[in-house]
């Protein structure tokens, strides 16, 4: 089939079987984009060990967290997370632990936003209904607890803000929560470990067991929340 030209020539070249066979040879395009270079691990890390014991396990476990520092001797100088370990003498979460650390080290190290981290770990929830810690915490599942570990590191490091009352709110928290257990001493209801009362509901903010009813209105004793503002 004829095809006219009707533009101006202004380059042509030949294409030879070597320019076939070279064009046939080079690596096909590639859809994959490397964002970064993970960062190199240096010889000395610092970080922190952290224990925790659930009722779920028989050995308590403790989880290492080791952080390097970017910028050193700069104004921008700061730690982030690059590894994390955690051992026990418990074997019967070996696997998977391994396998999580790993993971969680190889997300570490490719640098960015690693907060993202710490709200997967803890919306894991254990098929028979997660535990509570001493004081009246509801932790849903091992997975969840871990997560919590890694969130209070990294408010540790400065990487995420501490939850918490202001000086007034906690004042006020304080005052019910003392107006509370005076009142109710004459009764005989005891407290937890905390200083909450016994028989406290859990409160749907904080996960504890620190919500009674005051003032006609659920109020946690723990994180103020309440249904009457």
């Amino acid at each position: 089939m004829a095809i006219k030209i009707d533009k101006k020539i202004t380059a042509y070249k030949l294409v030879t079987d070597e320019d076939k066979k070279a064009a046939e040879a080079a690596p096909a395009p590639t859809n994959i984009f490397q964002m970064g270079e993970p960062l190199s691990r240096p010889d000395m890390l610092v970080g922190n060990t952290y224990k925790i014991k659930t009722p779920v396990t028989e050995h308590a476990l403790y989880i290492t967290i080791n952080d390097v520092i970017m910028y050193e001797g700069t104004p921008q100088e700061h730690r982030r997370p690059f590894e994390i370990f955690i051992n026990s003498k418990n074997m019967e979460h070996f696997q998977w632990i391994v396998a999580l650390t790993r993971v969680m080290s190889a997300v570490f190290r490719k640098g960015g936003d690693v907060t993202f981290l710490v709200e997967e770990l803890k919306s894991v929830f254990e098929p028979s209904g997660g535990y509570f810690k001493k004081g009246g915490k509801f932790v849903p599942s091992l997975v969840a607890e871990i997560g919590e570990v890694v969130e209070k590191h990294l408010q540790e490091i400065g990487m995420l803000k501490k939850p918490g009352l202001d000086e007034h709110q906690q004042k006020l928290v304080e005052e019910k929560k003392a107006e509370y257990l005076e009142k109710h001493a004459k009764s005989g209801e005891e407290s937890n470990d905390e200083g909450f009362p016994k028989g406290a509901q859990l409160c749907k903010k904080c996960n504890t067991k620190a919500s009674i009813l005051m003032d006609g209105c659920m109020t946690c004793l723990n994180c103020g929340d309440s249904k009457c503002g």
